[in-house]
């Protein structure tokens, strides 16, 4: 009867915990941006651009704030850094800051502490933008030196807003802040470039042509918005092809499950650990997701085992296991046959393949082995060994775990062993036995997907 009383108590306690540390931060960040602002002041900088200018270029901000793209259920991509990064390179730091804050006025809502650290990391990245640019641009404005200053400003903002976003993103909850800023990486990498030259171009002709240039700003930062867009619906897609993907995969491991109840679970307790063993050793998004699909299926051979086989409740005889060992290469024919399921069906094959040679089906070595491969190697025996059998007890976790630091160099890889003891030594009861909510097959058919904050051109945290 208790029980639930205290689950409740203890989520309202981290609610609460999580909004005080929201609402420190948030003070934090107010007091940088009035620190910035009073050390530019006391060092010569002030408001240099016309004010209805200024206000031209803020009333685009808030309109590229209000017509923002939706790229995740909490992350929103909009055009509104350009008219901070163009304020910042050619009238000055000061006024970066007004374009930025002014531009979230109209995100004025509750919850407020949201807001004010929205408007003070706005402001942050727009200041120090202009401090950058103004150390560039000491002499005479040529168009080699402007695109040089609108670079660095460039990145001073993505960077500032990077490593903020991601302790807001860890000061949350909802999510780590090393996938934030992994995220952030490619992003920065194609944006930045983009409206750099365009700018340096647009700041270059604002000398001789002043007005006209504020006002020939808007077009490209149209096209900008559309290009974003199209972006968001290009994703969208990927998206729905990625959840059919996993339906497709959980479908497969149910059959599976079905016919062999002793391993139900295993296959999606042996996605889990090979997505975060593919995190946590850098891997790309892309290969982190190949990881979590190829480990759903790697068992799928096994629906073309004899009957029976499966069954048995006791130890299998060598010929036993030599038929045993062909449910990797029956894998790979399986999904080789499924459209897009290419490069998984080769993971397949050779998650059974050892460092030393002595794997099956093809005996390969070390470096012939898919990296991805051997991740889900050292998943699906740790999560074997911790499972109970018919005729055995599941392996206590730190029995499992000294084992596979034994086989290290001749059956698993070095760095795919650390990296799990990494995670394994953080983590907590349930994960280590792969009992956790998320372990569940049909959390693997529906699961939290990451969510990627576009920062570079402006994004907020729902």
């Amino acid at each position: 009867m208790l029980s639930p009383f205290w689950g409740r108590c203890k989520r309202a306690w981290l609610d609460l915990l999580r909004i005080e540390r929201l609402s420190l931060f948030a003070a934090f960040l107010v007091a940088a941006t009035f620190a910035l602002v009073v050390t530019l002041v006391t060092t010569g900088f002030g408001v240099e651009g016309p004010l209805w200018q200024l206000g031209l270029l803020a009333a685009f901000a808030l309109w590229a704030e209000r017509n923002h793209v939706r790229i995740t259920s909490n992350a929103e991509m909009t055009v509104s850094v350009l008219p901070v990064l163009f304020s910042a390179v050619v009238f000055g730091p000061i006024d970066a800051m007004i374009v930025g804050a002014i531009g979230l006025l109209g995100d004025f809502r509750a919850p407020h502490v949201r807001w004010v650290i929205w408007t003070s990391m706005r402001a942050l990245g727009g200041g120090l933008a202009g401090v950058t640019a103004a150390a560039i641009l000491t002499g005479e404005a040529r168009f080699g030196v402007l695109v040089v200053a609108v670079a660095a400003a460039a990145v001073t903002e993505a960077t500032c807003d990077a490593f903020l976003g991601a302790a807001t993103v860890a000061l949350r909850g909802s999510g780590s802040a090393r996938s934030f800023l992994g995220s952030m990486r490619p992003i920065m990498t194609a944006t930045v470039p983009l409206y750099t030259p365009l700018i340096a171009l647009l700041a270059y002709a604002y000398h001789g042509l002043e007005v006209w240039s504020v006002l020939f700003f808007f077009a490209p930062a149209f096209a900008a918005q559309r290009f974003y867009r199209l972006y968001q619906e290009e994703r969208e897609a990927s998206r729905q092809l990625e959840k059919a993907n996993l339906s497709f995969a959980a479908a497969l491991v149910a059959a599976l499950d079905a016919r062999d109840r002793y391993t139900a679970g295993h296959s999606a307790a042996v996605a889990v650990y090979a997505r975060d063993i593919a995190e946590r050793i850098g891997l790309s998004p892309a290969e982190q997701q190949l990881a979590h699909l190829a480990g759903l299926v790697h068992d799928i051979g096994k629906v073309g085992l004899p009957p029976g086989l499966l069954e048995k409740p006791g130890s299998l005889t060598l010929e036993e296991r030599r038929i045993m060992e062909e449910h990797s290469a029956i894998g790979e024919r399986i999904l080789a046959n499924v459209e897009g399921y290419a490069e998984i069906a080769k993971i397949v094959r050779n998650h059974h393949e050892r460092v030393d040679g002595n794997g099956y089906p093809d005996r390969l070595v070390d470096e012939e082995i898919p990296m991805i491969s051997k991740i889900i190697c050292v998943a699906d025996a740790y999560n074997a060994m911790t499972s109970g059998r018919p005729y055995r007890d599941a392996m206590p976790t730190r029995v499992a775990r000294m084992r596979l630091a034994q086989a290290v160099g001749s059956q698993f890889d070095t760095t795919v062993v650390a990296a799990f003891e990494a995670i394994l030594a953080t983590s907590g009861d349930q994960y280590l036995s792969g009992l956790r909510a998320d372990f569940a097959l049909e959390a693997q058919r529906h699961p939290v997907l990451t969510d990627v904050a576009l920062r570079p051109a402006a994004a907020s945290f729902a």
